[in-house]
């Protein structure tokens, strides 16, 4: 494993208990520029896991907190008049940083919501004609509960649901991991004392390195495949766009990555593809009924034959 990703790992786990596996999923999104959908119900630790993260990385952190009356302009900025100077002055947005955390982002408006879609994709902010750019790295976290899709919430439309590199379901902890989040949150939740491990050059470092891990073009067919199932289950409305395709491929890659390898294999597909692309299908109402995402996306990925034997480079 990389030295700087073992740091990492450990400082944050200080803190959270229990989440290796999306603290993970976090790192791989970070070095392959995704943004992330944290979802889960009330007091789980959506908001502290994504403070966490942030906390070790050596980058600018803001946070906004949706509510259905923040506006675009809270988001990106805006410019206002000066009395002092007598001119106009951009007084920028919070979404102008590096980890951004978009809390409860399913409690603002779909106006709202959709001024984050040009920060996302492009990584830039249009304020009054003004187009700015958002240095490197961005992230968005974003944070959502799903119990309360009915009480004054703003469920995420699938064209910025598309724009989630991944979704991370976070569920209960186990009775020894929930007796240690007692024991060691009992005084503090210790986000003062994290520090930070990962520094922005050492970051565009290893982004580069992810790049450059081996992609047998036998993974590149299993990949298009599991899309063009997606596409086809009689069960699924519509399925995995080439962007998601991508998404699994650049997933698949910083899996491999992390793990130590140089290289990308069938099970490094498997362990992603999930949190690629859960959020990314859509049911058709009939199996709605009847089935869950989770159900169908298993029916796909077995459906698919994965590569048996792949020589690799060295």
């Amino acid at each position: 494993m990389n030295e700087y990703i073992g740091k990492l790992k450990s400082e944050i786990s200080k803190v959270i208990i229990g989440r290796d596996s999306e603290v993970d999923l976090m790192i791989i999104a970070l070095l392959q520029g995704g943004h992330i959908l944290l979802e889960s119900v009330p007091g789980t630790g959506k908001t502290l896991l994504a403070k966490a993260f942030a906390n070790c990385l050596n980058v600018e952190f803001k946070r906004i907190q949706f509510t259905p009356d923040v506006l675009p302009t809270d988001v990106t900025g805006i410019h206002y008049f000066n009395p002092k100077s007598q001119e106009f002055e951009l007084k920028s947005g919070p979404v102008m940083t590096n980890i951004l955390l978009a809390d409860e982002i399913n409690r603002a408006t779909p106006r709202t919501q959709s001024s984050l879609l040009e920060a996302m994709e492009e990584r830039q902010v249009t304020i009054d004609g003004e187009t700015l750019s958002i240095s490197e790295p961005f992230m968005v976290i974003a944070t959502q509960n799903p119990v309360e899709s009915q009480q004054g919430t703003f469920p995420l439309p699938a064209a910025q649901l598309d724009r989630f590199f991944m979704k991370l379901s976070i569920g209960f902890p186990s009775f020894e991991e929930e007796r240690e989040i007692l024991r060691k949150h009992l005084v503090e939740n210790g986000l003062s004392k994290l520090e930070s491990v990962l520094h922005p050059e050492q970051l565009k470092e290893m982004q580069n390195e992810v790049k450059h891990i081996q992609v047998h073009d036998d993974i590149e067919k299993y990949i298009i495949l599991i899309a063009k199932a997606t596409r086809e289950h009689q069960a699924i409305e519509f399925g995995m766009s080439p962007r998601a395709s991508l998404a699994l491929l650049r997933a698949s890659q910083g899996h491999a990555f992390v793990h130590g390898r140089n290289f990308v294999v069938p099970d490094d597909v498997k362990a992603v593809a999930p949190n690629i692309i859960k959020h990314r299908i859509h049911l058709t109402i009939e199996a709605s009924l009847t089935k869950t995402v989770d159900d169908i996306l298993a029916d796909v990925l077995n459906s698919v034959s994965a590569p048996v034997e792949m020589e690799y480079t060295k």
